[in-house]
């Protein structure tokens, strides 16, 4: 692998310092003159007509300067999906019915939040309740009320794959199994609650600082639902704790302080408290999976033939996405010669569901390890054999998928099988005891332009400057993966600059150059790296014609960027300091600053992504007889995401996507009662804390991306996928018992325990 000096460093993050003296500004923190605080109204009913609303009580309170509801909108439909309009199936605040409890009514600004969480008794609403569907049995079943009146069937969403003759493989198939998996929604449980602040200036103008992934996605759907153009809408997103896919929409609170500010000529923010975040926030898709998959003896895969539901909630959100993706991750990882996907997405009257960190590969690739753990099994074969014996190689190809690149999986399986000692672990474990594997493949950034953009997916920008620094505006959004460090690695490393020469100005659409999808499906450090790397070598250009032209050479020579100066390569005395290759392309241009874009828009050859990230995962776990408490021992990860940029970072991911599979496998849930979220608060919601985590230990497994700048991919989402798969297939060595129902409980484990005799 090609040696760098700053790309492949533990290099500290630019945030962290701000973020341990506690002086990083969250949208919540900031305050501006005259401000108003914001409330919502929300409805207590699952499914209902609107009939009337009553604001006059609420606006005749002291203190209250803006009530609205969705008759004081444009009554402007939006959503992610612009490709396709039917999709867009969501007013900022409803206007005809409400479809889920905590469905956004009507918004007040008062002087203060306390008035203004008055002000919300006060509105008076007249609703006629309707029969609600809580499940997705219920809503496709003939004559289920209907939520949406563009789609009868509530199916709102409909997804084919399938290339190879799968009834043919099958025929030819020696041992075939068939399981169906019920995977279920968890909550994003980020430690900032959404916030907004919205203020106008004298013409009308929105400037909105907001909790956010995709500020770009919110300029546009925000200038969309309020009738005003792109550009007259000012997206800053400050420090954000937190989103994993759950702030990648535009949201009622950034829409109704937008307004309100607009209405009232005074700032207005909205935050939410923690109820409201888990009563009606966005969560994972819960789906059901049916999976039957041909094995020949030897435990070589014939067919595969997947059909899963999604179930929505009450509206698209980014649903159209994770059933798209569903599909394409249930093909992946292995060879399946014969293949077939048929996918539904579904509206029900539960809070909607939508992105969340795997976006689609946890619930696939469950149904996906699980199934390849049992069929090794009862195939008498080691369950790292049957992985290894069918793994994807670089050049695989997937019909209207994928093409397989850079791809490092079988190197992955082999060394956590060698870091966890495998195969003498499996012989020696005490009863109780089990160990078990999971496997990950995951994208680095989608190809498909959802989203209808005509700017690039993603663009950076430069600005020189004769003292030998540099500016980089970038729209991509780092939300605490450590995006804007990794950036300015690859910049510094690309133009021989020192970290502290770089300035970043990020994710701020006024000031960034357009545009950038944001920060989801991993693709901030392929795709924004990309765009980083396309400027800085059109820079990289000029300053090589600057020292060609001072030493009089022909540019035949090869040059370099390298410790603050620009260079003959193999000559490096005929050479001069960036500052100074700087200042001589300026006089050449009577002055003219040196800026320079770059962009990158991925190549479209019918593939899902540019890159696919790689990756196993072995648990080893205890599980008490008596009470069928699972242990959780030791965790050894092998990952391929390509050249590593900032290893301590990436290690940083890692955990962090092994606290939530260990929350997805044995006890995040919500608890309902019809369409109601009972348990909102953290104390009720059983999530994993620092003390819960177990010894972790990690490989990079390196492969060179030739898409990815300086080969890098994905890092940190793929290993969403993996943990609970692991910890499952660890359960079922230690008891017999294979959890097909998630979360892993000690009640499913001490019914299922298939105990000696």
């Amino acid at each position: 692998m090609q040696a760098f000096n700053i790309v492949g460093k533990d290099v500290p993050r630019n945030d962290a310092e701000a973020k341990a003296r506690g002086t990083a500004l969250y949208t919540d923190d900031l305050r501006l003159p005259g401000m108003l605080f914001g409330r919502i109204l929300r409805s207590p009913l699952a499914h209902a007509r609107i009939k009337h609303i009553d604001v006059s009580r609420a606006a005749g309170l002291s203190g209250v300067k803006c009530v609205i509801t969705g008759e004081d909108t444009p009554k402007i439909k939006y959503g992610n999906w612009r490709l396709f309009p039917d999709t867009q199936d969501e007013y900022p605040l409803a206007v005809d019915k409400v479809r889920f409890i905590g469905d956004e009514v009507a918004a007040v600004a008062a002087v203060d939040a306390d008035i203004a969480e008055e002000a919300l008794g006060l509105i008076q609403v007249e609703y006629e309740e309707l029969p609600g569907v809580f499940d997705t049995d219920a809503s496709t079943r003939e004559g289920a009320p209907v939520l949406h009146d563009y789609c009868s069937t509530n199916i709102s969403v409909n997804r084919k794959i399938q290339y190879g003759d799968i009834e043919k493989g099958f025929a030819e198939s020696d041992y075939v199994r068939e399981d169906t998996f019920d995977v279920h929604a968890v909550s994003h449980a980020y430690l900032e609650p959404c916030a907004a602040l919205a203020q106008a200036d004298q013409d009308g103008r929105i400037t909105l600082w907001t909790s956010t992934q995709v500020p770009y996605i919110v300029q546009c759907l925000l200038a969309s639902t309020l009738g005003m153009r792109e550009n007259d809408i000012r997206v800053i997103k400050p420090f954000v704790g937190g989103a994993f896919g759950g702030k990648m929409e535009l949201r009622t609170w950034e829409f109704c302080a937008a307004l309100m500010a607009k209405k009232t000529g005074r700032p207005v923010k909205f935050t939410l408290s923690r109820e409201e975040e888990f009563l009606a926030g966005r969560r994972r898709h819960p789906m059901r999976l049916h999976s039957r998959v041909g094995f020949k003896k030897d435990g070589t895969l014939m067919a595969k033939d997947l059909r899963i539901r999604l179930d929505g909630g009450a509206y698209n959100a980014m649903g159209p996405t994770a059933t798209f993706l569903c599909g394409n991750f249930g093909a992946m990882l292995y060879r399946y010669p014969n293949y077939r996907f048929m996918g539904e997405h579904v509206y029900t009257n539960k809070p909607p569901a939508s992105a969340m960190r795997g976006f689609g590969a946890p619930q696939s690739l469950y149904a996906t390890e699980m199934q390849m753990s049992m069929a090794a099994e009862e195939l008498g074969i080691d369950p790292v054999e049957i992985r290894l014996k069918n793994a994807q190689v670089s050049g695989d190809k997937i019909p209207d998928v994928a093409t397989i690149s850079s791809c490092g999986f079988i190197e992955s399986i082999e060394k956590v099988a060698e870091m966890s000692d495998w195969k003498t672990k499996r012989k020696n474990l005490k009863p109780g005891q089990g160990i078990g594997i999971g496997c990950y493949s995951f994208i680095s950034g989608g190809v498909f332009n959802w989203f209808n953009t005509s700017y690039p997916f993603s663009a950076a920008e430069i600005r020189a400057f004769a003292d030998g620094t540099v500016h980089l505006l970038t729209m991509a959004s780092d939300i605490g993966q450590g995006s804007d460090t990794a950036l300015k690695q690859m910049l510094a490393e690309e133009l021989g600059l020192r970290m502290e020469d770089i300035r970043i100005t990020a994710a701020d659409t006024a000031m960034t150059p357009q545009a950038d999808l944001g920060t989801w499906g991993s693709r901030v450090t392929l795709m924004a790296g990309n765009a980083v790397l396309d400027a800085a070598r059109k820079i990289k250009d000029q300053l090589f014609g600057a020292v060609s032209a001072r030493f009089n050479l022909n540019l035949i020579y090869n040059f370099e960027c390298k410790d603050g100066r620009v260079q003959v390569k193999l000559r490096p005395e005929k050479g001069i300091s960036f500052g100074e290759a700087v200042a001589i392309v300026q006089r050449a241009n009577r002055g003219e600053p040196l800026v320079v874009r770059g962009s990158y828009t991925p190549r479209d050859k019918g593939l899902v992504t540019p890159a696919f990230g790689f990756g196993s995962q072995i648990a080893e776990g205890e599980v008490d007889q008596e009470t069928g408490q699972v242990k959780v021992k030791q965790m050894w990860t092998a990952h391929d995401s390509g050249t590593v940029i900032n290893p301590r970072a990436v290690e940083g991911q890692l955990a962090g996507s092994i606290q939530m599979g260990l929350g997805y496998s044995l006890c995040e849930q919500f608890v309902m009662d019809g369409g109601k979220t009972l348990n909102t608060n953290f104390l009720d919601y059983k999530m994993p804390t620092a003390l819960d985590m177990p010894p972790s230990e990690v490989a990079h497994v390196e492969t060179y991306e030739p898409e990815g700048p300086f080969g890098a991919k994905e890092c940190g989402e793929g290993l969403a996928s993996p943990t609970a798969p692991a910890i499952s297939h660890a359960v079922y060595h230690a008891t017999g018992y294979c959890c097909k129902d998630l979360p892993i409980t000690p009640e499913k484990i001490l019914r299922g325990w298939k105990r000696e005799k």
